[in-house]
């Protein structure tokens, strides 16, 4: 499966598949093997878009519990107390993510408040980003799950966090590396997100190809809000997104002036600040996946910087 996520929703399963022909297939093997309960629909479409995060949408989008639990398609053997468990912590948070002591993520396996993250996902693919990760670092109200500390009691084996990808994976289970210094939850993004701006960045983005000067005015504006707030991603994100659209690199529009070139540069300049910035909560925090992709994120900012446009 191209897309590898899929959703599990209270009792009730669902797949996100990547096109009709999979779905076909899909149905066929679980109708012979006794599986009536589960329903596949077909990633959504979006231009020069996919990967992961898209079949998450998918997953949100068909259907209407207020709660759900992504999960990619190589890991089977997840314990239900462990699923329960990231259910109950979801409770006082949007998105709760089995998180392992030396920094890493299990960030396909969310447990997640709809309504609350499903306007941050699309938010995320208006904008190009096809990265789960992601989905960390733009909700609000996000628990990284010890998964030493709190997971393990209840898989004693951790074989929830075994990848299957091979039939000899079975006969001899591989967990991955447990050890590293963080030894409780953590807790990120304590603030709420406005669904306002999340709007308008969409508004934006659609106005790249037809209006990039307009959409280049309004992702400035909406970036001021965010650094205002200290939402270092969205305002990294905004920031990015002003200059890639003044510099032509994602509409095909180049633009050739001067102003237009300083501009574009200036704003991501501000962007890898921002970056850098979100980067440093997550080294505080020992969060070492999240500051790395962060990281990556800041230095493609500054190599457009030195691009001669």
């Amino acid at each position: 499966m191209q897309s590898q996520a899929s959703a599990i929703l209270w009792m009730k399963q669902l797949f996100a598949l990547t096109n009709e022909e999979r779905k076909k297939r899909y149905a066929a093997v679980l109708a012979e093997n006794g599986f009536g309960s589960v329903a596949l629909v077909v990633d959504e479409k979006i231009e020069n878009f996919g990967g992961p995060i898209l079949a998450i949408l998918t997953g949100l989008k068909s259907i209407d519990a207020d709660y759900c639990l992504t999960l990619p398609v190589d890991m089977p053997l997840l314990k239900p107390q462990v699923a329960k468990h990231l259910f109950n912590q979801v409770n006082d948070f949007n998105v709760a993510v089995p998180m392992w002591p030396n920094g890493k993520l299990e960030n396909l396996i969310m447990a997640l408040k709809r309504p609350q993250v499903l306007s941050v996902i699309v938010t995320l693919c208006y904008l190009n980003r096809s990265r789960p990760l992601d989905i960390l670092r733009a909700a609000s109200k996000v628990l990284l799950v010890n998964i030493v500390g709190e997971l393990q009691p209840l898989d004693p084996e951790l074989k929830s966090f075994v990848n299957i990808n091979a039939p000899q994976d079975l006969v001899q289970l591989q967990a991955r590396q447990n050890q590293g210094p963080i030894t409780k939850n953590v807790s990120l993004n304590p603030w709420d997100l406005p669904a306002d701006k999340l709007k308008s960045l969409q508004e934006a983005s659609a106005k790249t190809k037809s209006d990039p000067s307009e959409a280049a005015v309004i992702f400035s504006l909406i970036a001021k809000f965010f650094e205002s707030e200290k939402m270092f991603f969205w305002g990294a994100l905004s920031r990015e997104n002003e200059g890639k659209t003044l510099l032509g690199l994602d509409n095909g529009k180049i633009q050739t002036t001067s102003d237009f070139v300083a501009m574009g540069k200036a704003a991501l300049i501000q962007a890898a600040h921002n970056y850098a910035c979100e980067a440093q909560v997550y080294e505080d925090k020992q969060c070492a996946l999240l500051a790395e992709r962060t990281m990556a994120d800041q230095v493609w900012c500054q190599s457009q910087v030195s691009i001669d446009h």
